[in-house]
C-alpha cells in the first residue's frame, strides 16, 4: 500500500477547515526545549528548520548524532533532525511518528499540537523527526526512479507473461539502483534501530519516560521501543494498529480483502450521490461503471498517461479515508463528462511518490521475503478472486523486496510484561491496517487498552472529528488511565 503519511498532513488541514481550528504560525519555543534534567544530557538548541525540508514555516529543528550501527556505537554516526512545537516549558513531551515507514515527521510536530485540546497542549510539547533514512535526517537514495517506471503503466493485473516480466524487471532495477546508491546504509534502516534511536531522544530531551503518538507504522515503531525499553515507556498511544505478528510480505495479504471491502463501501457511498456524480445508483452499478472506465482507459489513456494502474492508484489513495472519497469520484465523474483534466492531474501527483526510497529500505530490511517469484505469483493469483481491485497492485508496491540486496534482520517480537499500559485505537474496517492486528496488538502488550471505532478511517486521534475517539485520547495523555475493556466509539459523521 502507499504511505499514509501525507495523508495526515492533508487530512490536519481538512479538520482544521471543517472544525475551524486555526493552525498556529509557530511553535512557542523561543529558541529553548525542554528542560533537561540534572543529570540528563544538555538541552537541545533549537533553531530554523532546514531548507527544503517539510518543516511548516515557523517550526523550529535540531539536530542528534546517532550511531549508524548500534552493535558499533562509536563507529559511524548519522543525523536525526527533530522539530517541537508548544510550549517549552511543559511538563511532559509527546514524541510523534506519523507513520510510513520511510515519510519525513518534523512537519507533524506542529500539526498534532495545534489539534490537541487546550488541557492537553497545556501539558504537552510536542517532538516529531524525520527517522534515520528520510528527509532531513541522513536519507538513503534510490537515485532518479523516473527514467524505470514509464506512465501510463502496464495494468496491474498481468493478463500475458509478458506483462508480468515487464513489472518484475522494473521491480528489480529499482532495488538494483537502491542498492547501488545506498549500500552502507540499507542494512541499518530498521525498525529496531530507529526505536533506538527513539530512546538518545528521549535522553537528549531530558526525559526519564518517553511519551509517544503513532499512527499507522508509527505503532509498530512504539510497540518496538516499549518492547526494548519498557522502563522508558511513558503514556503510549497506538493508532490504526499494525498486527504485531505477521511479516510485512504477509501483511500486505491481510490488507487485500479490507482494501476490497473499503472499496465497496465508496461505491455504495458513490451511488447515493449519484445527482452529484453520475456514475450510478447503486454499490453495484458504480463498480460496473468504474470497471468500464478502467477498461477504456486501458484502451485510451486520459492525456497518453493515466491508464488503469494510474486509476487503480487514485482509487487505492481514497481507501484510507472517507474525507478524500469526493476527491476519488470527481475527478473519474468529469472524465465520464468529456473533461480528463483533474484525472490526469490527480494522477499524476501520485505517480511523483511510486517509488520512496526510504519506505523500501525499511520495509525489505525489517523481515525477510520470499525470494522466489513463483511464491508473489501463487499467492497473489489466490488472493485476486476475493480482492480483484488491490491483490496484484499491493504486490507489485512490495515487489522490489523480492530483488533487495541488503540483508534482512531479525525483527523484534513485540511484547513484554513490563510494557506499561499502552492505548490502541483502531477503525473497524479500516483497510490499511485490519483490525485483526489491532486485536493481536492488544493480545500482545499485556495490559494495554483497545477501542475500536465504527467507520474505516486511518488515522482516529485528532484527525477524524470523532469526538468519542478524541475524548479517550486526550483522558489518556492527561491521567494515564485506560477504557473499560472492549470500549467502542461509532463512527465520525460521514462526508
Amino acid at each position: 500500500m502507499p504511505s499514509a503519511t501525507s495523508l495526515l498532513v492533508r487530512r490536519g488541514a481538512a479538520v482544521a477547515a471543517a472544525f475551524g481550528l486555526v493552525t498556529v504560525a509557530g511553535p512557542q519555543v523561543a529558541d529553548a526545549a525542554p528542560a533537561a534534567t540534572a543529570t540528563g544530557p544538555a538541552a537541545p538548541h533549537w533553531s530554523t528548520c532546514p531548507a527544503g525540508s517539510e518543516a511548516p514555516r515557523g517550526t523550529y529543528c535540531t539536530t542528534l548524532k546517532v550511531p549508524l550501527d548500534y552493535a558499533r556505537p562509536r563507529g559511524r554516526q548519522i543525523k536525526l533532525t527533530l522539530s517541537v512545537a508548544g510550549d517549552a516549558n511543559a511538563p511532559r513531551t509527546l514524541v510523534v511518528n506519523p507513520g510510513g515507514p520511510g515519510e519525513p515527521g518534523i512537519g507533524t510536530a506542529q500539526l498534532v499540537w495545534s489539534q490537541l485540546p487546550a488541557d492537553v497542549s497545556a501539558k504537552y510539547n510536542v517532538v516529531s523527526f524525520d527517522p534515520r533514512g528520510v528527509g532531513a535526517s541522513t536519507p538513503v537514495s534510490c537515485g532518479d526512479t523516473r527514467r524505470l517506471i514509464k506512465h501510463p503503466a502496464g495494468p496491474y493485473t498481468p493478463t500475458t507473461d509478458a506483462q508480468e516480466q515487464a513489472r518484475r524487471t522494473v521491480a528489480r532495477k529499482v532495488a538494483e539502483q537502491c542498492y547501488a546508491k545506498a549500500k552502507d546504509l540499507l542494512p541499518y534502516i530498521t525498525t529496531e534501530n530507529a526505536a533506538r534511536d527513539m530512546d538518545r531522544i528521549r535522553a537528549a530531551l531530558g526525559r526519564d519516560k518517553m511519551d509517544y503518538l503513532g499512527y499507522s507504522y508509527g505503532t509498530r515503531l512504539g510497540a518496538t521501543y516499549a518492547t526494548l525499553f519498557p522502563s522508558h515507556t511513558g503514556r503510549m498511544i497506538l493508532d490504526s494498529v499494525v498486527d504485531p505478528t505477521v511479516t510485512t510480505y504477509a501483511s500486505q495479504y491481510e490488507q487485500d480483502p479490507a482494501l476490497q471491502h473499503r472499496a465497496e463501501q465508496f461505491f455504495a457511498w458513490v451511488a447515493k450521490k449519484d445527482e452529484t456524480y453520475h456514475l450510478g445508483t447503486s454499490a453495484a452499478k458504480v463498480s460496473a461503471t468504474w470497471d468500464a472506465v478502467r477498461k477504456k482507459l486501458d484502451a485510451h489513456p486520459a492525456g497518453g498517461r493515466a491508464g488503469s494502474a494510474e486509476l487503480d492508484d487514485l482509487l487505492a489513495s481514497g481507501m484510507y479515508t472517507d474525507l478524500e472519497w469526493a476527491d476519488v469520484a470527481q475527478p473519474v465523474a468529469d472524465y465520464r463528462r468529456g473533461d480528463a483534466s483533474a484525472l490526469v492531474g490527480t494522477t499524476d501527483q501520485l505517480a511523483l511518490g511510486s517509488v520512496v526510497p526510504a519506505r523500501l529500505a525499511y520495509n525489505c530490511v525489517d523481515d525477510a521475503w520470499p525470494r522466489d517469484w513463483a511464491t508473489w505469483h501463487r499467492e497473489t493469483a489466490a488472493a485476486a478472486p476475493k480482492s480483484p481491485l488491490f491483490a496484484w497492485l499491493n504486490s507489485w508496491y512490495s515487489a522490489p523486496c523480492a530483488f533487495w540486496k541488503a540483508p534482512t534482520a531479525r525483527p523484534v517480537k513485540i511484547g513484554s510484561a513490563h510494557v506499561p499500559p499502552v492505548l490502541l485505537l483502531q477503525a473497524k474496517d479500516d483497510a490499511a491496517t485490519p483490525v485483526v492486528g489491532a486485536r493481536r496488538m492488544h493480545q500482545a502488550l499485556t495490559g494495554s487498552g483497545l477501542v475500536v471505532a465504527g467507520g474505516g478511517n486511518h488515522g482516529q486521534y485528532l484527525f477524524d472529528g470523532n469526538a468519542c475517539m478524541d475524548r479517550h485520547g486526550s483522558r489518556y495523555l492527561l491521567t494515564g488511565r485506560l477504557p473499560a475493556e472492549g470500549a467502542t466509539c461509532p463512527a465520525a459523521p460521514a462526508p
